[in-house]
């Protein structure tokens, strides 16, 4: 794969500069990327302003990162979650 890239779950996601961990992924066909913790319930893009906390990924070991806030750069590992704070 050419071009920048990130690591989501060990499988290269492509974005372009300026983009968010979110939306390389809607732009990648990736709706959801969390379930939830009670029912299992797929998570994705909600609001895409970081209002609420749907789109939650682990980022660099670091748990409930906002995907629509987090800038996308290249080597950035990140990780689905079940809920909050639990790697999927």
């Amino acid at each position: 794969m050419s071009g920048s890239s990130f690591d989501l779950d060990g499988r290269p996601v492509p974005f372009v500069p300026g983009q968010t961990v979110g939306a390389a992924l809607v732009a990648h066909g990736r709706a959801a990327w969390r379930s939830t913790r009670r029912e299992g319930r797929p998570r994705g893009i909600f609001c895409g302003i970081g209002v609420c906390y749907d789109c939650l990924v682990t980022v660099n070991g670091v748990p409930n990162q906002r995907a629509c806030q987090v800038l996308a750069i290249e080597r950035l590992g990140v990780r689905t979650q079940e809920g909050t704070g639990h790697d999927l």
